[in-house]
């Protein structure tokens, strides 16, 4: 048996070692007294870290958005360490062999420079484009799950518009940003702007020219579009996100109805560590699937479209999805124009403007229009089920199939070749389309939202349908029914319940039509009394049930087996 003595040398060693953990935590401690006690931001910090979040899956479609945006930001610097947003003609000496000795702009020439000579270039121009649509995509099914439970209801109307100029500054970025390397995509889709503010009477040619500097496509757009993309609008949608994040605590976060949930509380986990945990682990699996994505799929291959002329106009050319909308209306509409007093009044241009304003407008300003229908003046913390709001639901789903439909007619030609159709029987399929398919899945939506209330309804009465009969000693039938928990029943009667007013008493008559559009086809809900019917009711069939069968509900297959 040998025994070692440790030296002293080598006792010091392991106690200085056991020492640094708890002086770095004493270091630690000191600074952060001595911060606290200039900025005072302990109160604040115990505050967020108690902050309660209610917890469900449709709510994360906000954090993909704030994370791709993240993305975006470091993405974007990076590029923008190499880009060179001038529009300088120069010939092309890179190491792309089929352009050398091309002419080009020297936006396009950096862009190819990303591309093929920067280090990990051409990967961070595809996750800045990959995390730009992933971005659009959760702004976009953020509003409407927003939208369709109704939590943009008071006190959040302010935080809703918020969230609509965010999606359109979204927009604003993307175009903007897809502009900048000057190929032959991006400068058709330039095309149609210079086209679109030429349609405009008497100062169309003026905001032309103030654009791009003169007759299109001038010297100017490039550096203009690169100061707006970099700049103006990631700075707006900067301040737009810390408004929105500051008006979601204040209101606090809504919730979907359940036990114990009200107008009055919140339901859920606190910020530390429950949702910091969460939310660090989320963005690092947003960043990386949207790497994985960069990494294996090519998108907006400038190379293979080339340097941009104005002379061709290459077929198969559209702006990302979100954009697609804008260019579907004007395929559809005919090329009507008429001149008046001398100018030309460009209707295929005016009409699908104004008509994308008016389907922008609706969709910021509905819900100050549900809040002057229902009268409703309280504040909202539990949102509804969309199968509760059928009109609501429906208007819903007849904006998306309106959009829908315009996003297909901006891609006719694609989908003629693709199905072997006239390009010319496909737009006057959409044109029809256009007009028809709305109203109808309006009506097909809420006529579905109102057999859905009537199931539940049975449902909260009744129970669940087992579709096991028995038969009593006179004959008749019992089918045996498995009651709903009190917490179940209560989430499908606590909607609220707007009835269509009268003309008259301070109400105007076109309030009074416009609470006949919306809740003239109600399911009544439940009231106390007949719940208290049914469950008496209930509980009288369930004795005769106990009494025929002793409590036991198997079929004689059933007891067979067993």
């Amino acid at each position: 048996m040998t025994t070692t003595t440790p030296s002293p040398s080598s006792t010091a060693a392991s106690d200085s070692q056991s020492d640094s953990p708890s002086r770095v935590m004493k270091l630690g401690s000191v600074g952060g007294d001595w911060l606290d006690q200039r900025v005072a931001g302990a109160g604040f910090v115990k505050f967020f870290a108690r902050k309660i979040f209610p917890d469900h899956w449709s709510f994360m479609f906000g954090e993909v958005a704030l994370y791709s945006f993240v993305i975006l930001l470091i993405s974007g610097t990076f590029l923008t360490m190499f880009f060179d947003p001038t529009m300088e003609e120069v010939i092309y000496n890179g190491p792309y062999e089929p352009m050398q000795g091309m002419h080009m702009s020297r936006a396009f020439e950096s862009t190819l420079e990303i591309s093929f000579e920067v280090k990990g270039g051409l990967l961070f121009r595809q996750m800045h484009h990959w995390a730009a649509l992933v971005f659009m995509v959760a702004i976009f099914v953020h509003m409407f799950r927003v939208f369709f439970t109704g939590a943009f209801r008071k006190p959040r109307e302010l935080n809703w518009l918020v969230g609509f100029t965010l999606m359109v500054l979204g927009m604003v970025a993307g175009f903007s940003g897809y502009s900048l390397p000057d190929d032959v995509l991006s400068g058709n889709g330039l095309r149609i702007a210079d086209g679109l503010s030429k349609s405009m009477p008497l100062v169309g040619t003026y905001i032309s020219f103030f654009l791009f500097g003169g007759e299109f496509p001038g010297t100017q757009i490039i550096p203009r579009l690169f100061t707006i993309h970099i700049l103006l609008v990631p700075a707006a949608i900067l301040g737009l996100i810390a408004i929105h994040l500051v008006l979601l605590v204040l209101h606090k976060h809504t919730q979907y109805p359940g036990p114990g949930r009200t107008d009055r509380n919140v339901v859920g986990y606190p910020l530390f560590p429950v949702y910091t945990a969460k939310a660090g682990g989320f963005f690092f699996l947003v960043f990386g699937v949207i790497t994985l994505i960069a990494a294996t799929t090519s998108i907006n291959a400038v190379w293979v479209y080339g340097p941009y002329d104005p002379s061709p106009v290459s077929a198969g050319s559209q702006p990302d999805w979100y954009m697609l909308f804008t260019d579907g209306g004007l395929r559809l509409i005919p090329g009507w124009e008429s001149t008046i007093f001398g100018y030309v009044f460009s209707w295929n241009m005016l009409i699908p403007m104004m008509f994308y304003g008016a389907m922008l407008s609706f969709l910021a300003l509905y819900p100050f229009l549900e809040a002057w229908v229902t009268g409703d003046d309280r504040e909202h913390h539990v949102l509804d089920l969309p199968y509760n709001t059928p009109v609501r639901t429906g208007l819903g789903v007849a904006w998306i199939m309106t959009y829908i439909i315009l996003v297909l007619a901006a891609a006719n030609d694609l989908l003629a070749i693709a199905v072997h159709l006239s390009i010319n029987d496909l737009t006057w399929l959409y044109r029809i389309a256009f007009f028809v398919v709305p109203p109808l899945s309006f009506w097909v939506t809420k006529r579905l939202c109102l057999s859905i209330q009537r199931h539940k309804r049975d449902l909260a009465l009744h129970g669940v349908e087992t579709s096991r009969v028995v038969r009593t000693e006179t004959g008749e039938m019992l089918e045996i029914h498995e009651p709903l928990n009190e917490f179940d029943r209560w989430v499908l009667v606590q909607h609220d319940d707007y009835r269509p007013l009268q003309a008259g008493n301070g109400v105007s008559s076109l309030r009074a039509k416009a609470t006949s559009f919306f809740f003239k086809d109600r399911i009544e809900p439940v009231t106390p009394a007949e719940l208290r019917a049914a469950l008496e009711h209930a509980g009288h069939e369930k004795h005769k049930i106990d009494r025929l069968t002793g409590g036991d509900y198997r079929t004689p297959a059933e007891k067979q087996h067993h």
